[in-house]
């Protein structure tokens, strides 16, 4: 071949299509860190965006930390002021791998995944292990999580006065349709 640039560039191209990336905006991930005989401490955000590497299996997340809505706006207030500093940690993320997943085997039923990676609220990261219900949907791939974190992890002070009332360990879940 005269040109093994051209050549090269060629496999870069081909390479590069190969590889299919779906994305979400709108992922909704909510928590709740309640304790009994307590008021709810529950938010919600629908503003999440993703990323699906389905050739490689690559997953991400990002998180922005000021669209979880309570139901009280003072917990609001206070989780975006005291607890999570909105102002100075806007984004929360993760970055991590499904193993064994193969696009070509997933089917209308959910099945149970592992998925590592990397979380990173409040400026602190902390590698994780979670489980994921992955499956397809006439609207893209589902992928449903339920974890639990710790705020100790991330670094999270709860006020005296009120850590009685919220709990250490936060339970998560995540719905998404990557498309």
């Amino acid at each position: 071949m005269k040109n093994p640039l051209l050549l090269f560039l060629l496999f870069l191209v081909t390479a590069s299509y190969s590889q299919k990336i779906l994305t979400v905006k709108n992922a909704i991930v909510l928590f709740e860190a309640s304790v009994p005989i307590s008021e709810p401490v529950a938010a919600k955000n629908e503003a999440v965006r993703g990323a699906l590497n389905t050739k490689r299996g690559y997953l991400s997340f990002e998180i922005p930390m000021k669209k979880f809505q309570f139901e009280r706006s003072l917990m609001e207030e206070h989780f975006n002021e005291n607890y999570l500093e909105t102002r100075r940690y806007p984004v929360a993320t993760f970055k991590g791998l499904i193993e064994k997943f193969e696009l070509n085997i997933l089917s209308t039923i959910p099945t149970l995944y592992l998925i590592k990676g990397k979380i990173t609220i409040h400026g602190q990261s902390k590698d994780i292990s979670i489980t994921g219900k992955i499956n397809h949907t006439d609207d893209g791939i589902e992928i449903l999580s339920d974890f639990s974190l710790n705020t100790d992890d991330f670094d999270i002070q709860i006020p005296y006065l009120v850590r009685n009332k919220i709990s250490k360990n936060v339970t998560v879940s995540l719905s998404s349709i990557f498309n």
